[in-house]
């Protein structure tokens, strides 16, 4: 018996939360169909509403502008991917055995799930890898951050940090290797992909074995006593 999962988003970013309706659903569904197929750039709330069938005034109903969209997408992947480490690392004492799942969880989130129908979990990491960052990289994040847009990456790094620094309590910059592990899960796909001459890894379709295999090298190495 599946059991479907919500997750709970900062209010600002919608203005009507679009997992309680069909029609918002739906705009989840197939923003991210579009924005991974188009790119972030191309998509439109006007296509949108023609691929599903409604209006643009419907969608506004939920989100002010495709933006915020973006942002409420990518904050619906680090909670998803909160979510993965909290439940992969029950009843797990051992620190570096946690970090190692933390590893996993990062380059493994693409993996669909039966539970939650509407958002495509391997579409909507392409996105975090592609457009990811310009849910943050705007010259209005200092506003979006202190209405808490981002509070999901925040907390996201910060309990990867702690781990960080229960298995080395001298180690200076947990909060900094923390997030720099989360962005090179992604980075280094997308390098690979697009870019190889910035990494020393190849990736395969859905085969992120290189990545996780680096990034363990990297936390070990630098959380060495």
């Amino acid at each position: 018996m599946s059991v479907e999962i919500k997750i709970s988003l900062n209010e600002g970013l919608y203005l009507k939360e679009p997992q309680d309706s069909k029609l918002g659903r739906n705009i989840i569904q197939y923003s991210i169909v579009m924005i991974e197929e188009f790119g972030f750039e191309s998509f439109t709330f006007k296509k949108l509403a023609q691929k599903i069938n409604s209006t643009e005034a419907s969608i506004y109903r939920y989100f002010e502008n495709k933006h915020l969209l973006l942002i409420y997408l990518v904050n619906w992947y680090w909670e998803w991917v909160s979510y993965l480490i909290s439940i992969n690392t029950l009843n797990i004492d051992d620190p570096r055995k946690r970090l190692k799942i933390i590893i996993h969880s990062f380059v493994s989130a693409f993996k669909e799930n039966p539970n939650v129908e509407y958002v495509n979990e391997s579409k909507l990491h392409n996105i975090v890898i592609s457009e990811g960052v310009k849910a943050y990289r705007t010259k209005e994040v200092d506003e979006e951050n202190s209405k808490g847009f981002f509070s999901g990456y925040k907390n996201l790094t910060n309990t990867v940090s702690q781990v960080i620094s229960e298995i080395n309590p001298n180690f200076k910059y947990p909060l900094a290797l923390a997030a720099n592990l989360f962005e090179m899960s992604n980075d280094h796909i997308y390098f690979a992909n697009h870019l190889p001459r910035l990494t020393d890894i190849s990736v395969q379709e859905n085969d992120f074995h290189e990545v996780e295999t680096m990034m363990n090298y990297f936390a070990e190495k630098l959380l060495a006593e």
